[in-house]
């Protein structure tokens, strides 16, 4: 449903939003690449689109990398996804028929399914991915009652 891009997009925003080991707020991008699991030429063009959008902000120099821009309390995987690759919703007939001054019952079904993945993705914030209950932590290997002082 969603791109390559968007997917590694969310890795990297979850990353910088919620590594609570991570004492300095920016993250070089070898250990996004890293933590993330996307290549690091490939993640240095999606943080690219993501800087655009002002979801993130490079700080250079020493102790310089990549950290967030805005809050992950408002941050939702919507935003995310519409910075590096929106879903491309059906306007118009993709057949290019004359004949559809509307969406046929097939494409506008198809519509309406992107429609509500829009609605459900924007009702996630970043905050509430890193804050849930699941005790498998986002990007991590060890769970949440593994970590230092738990």
């Amino acid at each position: 449903m969603i791109s390559k891009t968007a997917e590694y997009a969310l890795r990297a925003v979850v990353c910088l939003a919620g590594d609570p080991n991570h004492e300095s707020p920016s993250i070089t991008a070898e250990i996004l690449a890293e933590k993330t699991q996307v290549p690091r030429r490939y993640l240095h063009r999606v943080l690219q689109g993501l800087a655009r959008h002002a979801i993130v902000r490079s700080r250079p120099g020493p102790g310089g990398g990549y950290e967030l821009a805005r809050d992950r309390n408002t941050l939702t995987i919507l935003d995310i996804i519409n910075a590096v690759d929106p879903i491309q919703r059906i306007v118009s007939c993709p057949l290019g028929l004359s004949s559809h001054t509307e969406l046929c019952p097939l494409h506008a079904e198809i519509d309406k399914a992107y429609a509500d993945t829009e609605a459900a993705f924007q009702r996630v914030t970043i905050k509430m991915l890193i804050d849930s209950t699941s005790p498998i932590l986002p990007l991590c290997e060890i769970s949440r009652d593994k970590l230092p002082g738990k």
